[in-house]
């Protein structure tokens, strides 16, 4: 049991610890994000099931194809593990001055951690956003694992849902920053709120907090109906 609880968790570490500490361009950030996620699966694919996304596992239960009664311990492990990611990026950054040289700086770097979409941009449409990439990287996720489709093996699996998560962020990022997993927003946020950038984190944005976190639950449930309903239902029957 313990051993399942470290290991439900510790792909979400790997998931976040790369790509938050990825000071690259666009290209290169989606790319941190494809191979940590691509690694946080073949991690603890074979015990845990790999889950480092709160949405896909609360997806997979509504559709019956995981136990409801492991959603808090999964969501739990995945919002700490996040948590425990920015902890050791924040560690990492801190003695570059990136934190704490002035109030502004404070205000701004919290982009480090989780995502905050220019003043441009009107929440509907960070929301539409989330709905949008996390349904397109849902649906792909029971596309490659459909058996009555076009399946990935086991040993690609991980590897196409990487690519897929990459192909939604070089589409879909350059607008919010792209969360499409609520752990990889709140984690991180509810970090940075302990370590001195305070209640702001929550404020900013016109109070955009919650859209990283509800959107992708939208997004999960909305990619695998319509997978579902326009796909599997019309397999011929076995």
């Amino acid at each position: 049991m313990l051993t399942r609880r470290v290991t439900r968790a510790f792909p979400s570490f790997m998931l976040l610890e790369i790509p938050i500490g990825n000071a690259g361009h666009y290209l290169t950030v989606n790319l941190a994000w494809g191979i940590a996620l691509l690694f946080g699966i073949h991690f603890s694919g074979g015990i845990s099931g790999g889950h480092l996304n709160p949405a896909v596992t609360l997806t997979l239960a509504a559709f019956g194809r995981f136990e409801w009664y492991r959603l808090p311990g999964y969501f739990v492990a995945q919002t700490l593990d996040a948590f425990a990611a920015a902890w050791v990026v924040f560690i990492v950054c801190y003695p570059f001055g990136l934190m704490f040289k002035t109030q502004h700086v404070q205000l701004t770097t919290q982009g480090i951690f989780a995502p905050y979409p220019n003043d441009q941009i009107p929440n509907w449409c960070g929301l539409a956003n989330e709905i949008v990439g996390t349904a397109l990287l849902v649906s792909g996720i029971f596309a490659v694992s459909d058996r009555l489709n076009k399946p990935a093996s086991s040993n690609t699996f991980p590897a196409a849902v990487a690519l897929m998560l990459t192909c939604v962020g070089m589409a879909f990022g350059l607008v919010t920053g792209y969360a499409l997993n609520p752990a990889r927003d709140f984690g991180p946020r509810l970090f940075t709120f302990f370590a001195g950038w305070g209640s702001k984190v929550f404020t900013a944005r016109s109070f955009y907090f919650w859209i990283p976190i509800v959107g992708p639950f939208i997004g999960g449930l909305l990619g695998a109906g319509l997978y579902v309903g326009l796909i599997e239902n019309f397999h011929p029957h076995e």
